[in-house]
């Protein structure tokens, strides 16, 4: 599943490099991250669209729905 997740309270390169650390260390492929957004490819039946909202979350950010 290819899902897109708007960011709140990113500004800067560090907060895109933020996203991808924590992203990275879940199952999933990471397509495109930037300032309000990451979009990112997974397999449902390893990694829902919670345990992404989640990590974003533990880093400090807010997804918008």
């Amino acid at each position: 599943m290819k899902k897109e997740f708007r960011i709140e309270g990113m500004s800067c390169a560090h907060c895109v490099m933020a996203i991808e650390k924590i992203l990275s260390k879940l199952d999933l492929k990471i397509i495109h991250v930037k300032i309000g957004s990451a979009e990112v490819e997974f397999d449902i039946s390893k990694v829902n669209e919670k345990d992404v909202a989640d990590a974003i979350k533990e880093a400090g950010y807010k997804v918008i729905s």
